[in-house]
Order: C-alpha cells, then sequence, then structure tokens
C-alpha cells in the first residue's frame, strides 16, 4: 500500500513539474529532462512514469480534465435544479479557478494544438467536446425541441470556448465576470424565446 500512495504522490510531483514547465519554457521546449528537474528527480523516472512527451502531455491534460470535471460537479450540485442555473454551473465550471491560472491556460493551448496532430490527444479533446456539448445540450432540451438545444449548445460552447481563448490570449487574467455575464445574456436570450 505505502508504494501506491508514493507512486501517486511522484505522478502529481510530476505533472505539476509539467505544468510549470510548460508555464516557463512552452511545450516546445519542455523535454523530459526539463520536467525532472522542476521535480527534482531523475529522468528515467518521467520516463518510467510517461514514456515520452506525448504521454507526459496526455497525462498532465487527464489531470486538468479530471479538475474541470470537479468543477463541474461542484458547480452542478450547488445549483438550483433549473435549466438557466445548470446552464450558468456549466459555463462557471469552465472559467473555475482551476482552468484559468496560467500553467493550466498554457497548458490547454499547447493540448489544443498538438491535439491536431497526435491521434491520442485528439480523442482526449473529442471526449471533452462532447461531455460539454451533451451537458449543454441535455440543459436545453429541458425546454426547447431537441435539434433547438442542440444549436443552442453549440453556440454556447462556442461562446465559452472563444471568450476562454482571448482571455488566455489576452496576457492577462480572463475576465470571469465579464465572461459569465455575456454567456448569461445569450443562455437568457435562448430561453426567452422559448418561455422560460
Amino acid at each position: 500500500m505505502p508504494n501506491l500512495d508514493i507512486r501517486e504522490v511522484r505522478r502529481k510531483q510530476l505533472i505539476e513539474a509539467t505544468l510549470r514547465s510548460i508555464d516557463e519554457v512552452g511545450l516546445s521546449s519542455t523535454t523530459l529532462a526539463s520536467v525532472a528537474q522542476r521535480a527534482s528527480l531523475s529522468v528515467g523516472i518521467v520516463s518510467h512514469y510517461f514514456g515520452d512527451k506525448s504521454g507526459l502531455l496526455e497525462t498532465t491534460m487527464r489531470y486538468v480534465l479530471r479538475d474541470l470535471s470537479e468543477a463541474m460537479a461542484r458547480c452542478r450540485a450547488e445549483a438550483p435544479d433549473e435549466p438557466q442555473q445548470r446552464l450558468r454551473a456549466i459555463v462557471s465550471a469552465n472559467f473555475d479557478d482551476s482552468q484559468i491560472n496560467g500553467p493550466v491556460m498554457k497548458t490547454w493551448l499547447s493540448f489544443w494544438s498538438q491535439s491536431m496532430h497526435d491521434p491520442s490527444l485528439r480523442r482526449l479533446q473529442r471526449v471533452n467536446t462532447r461531455r460539454l456539448l451533451s451537458n449543454l445540450t441535455a440543459e436545453f432540451a429541458r425546454v426547447m425541441p431537441r435539434l433547438d438545444a442542440r444549436r443552442a449548445a453549440t453556440g454556447l460552447a462556442a461562446l465559452i470556448d472563444g471568450l476562454w481563448l482571448r482571455g488566455a490570449l489576452s496576457g492577462g487574467p480572463i475576465n470571469t465576470k465579464l465572461a459569465l455575464r455575456i454567456t448569461q445574456e445569450y443562455v437568457d436570450a435562448l430561453l426567452g424565446r422559448h418561455g422560460t
């Protein structure tokens, strides 16, 4: 049992070192050696846990996506069971502190770029995209026909991604209050057309 605890501690240590490396030098300059140095471990240990740079990025993104999933569960649990509030909770989770700090934002940007070239990362991105669209569609479908709900979900997902991307590329902190207000106006307008 103690070995399992050490494995998990070491994995988290290496993931955090990966986030720091991407934040400080970018993905192209992040290597197994740069991660090992930041974690004060050997390159062999990094290789043992992740295999190669692609495995390092995939594992790190799974960690980031787990944080997103936890933020989503927390936000949804706190929201009243009505579509408008549940949609607001989904949006809030995507702008949670765990998703908008510097190292995580730079890692997301690197992940999106690499997912166009790496099949395992592309699969991970598709799963994340489908999950978001499914969650949004389910809430919109509570008050509108399924086809309209899918269209509304696609628009809201694009708005979330666009506001997040613009914020990430601004060089400063994301204005989450503005992002939440813009997305809420979109949701309110769509739900208003359907009498809610």
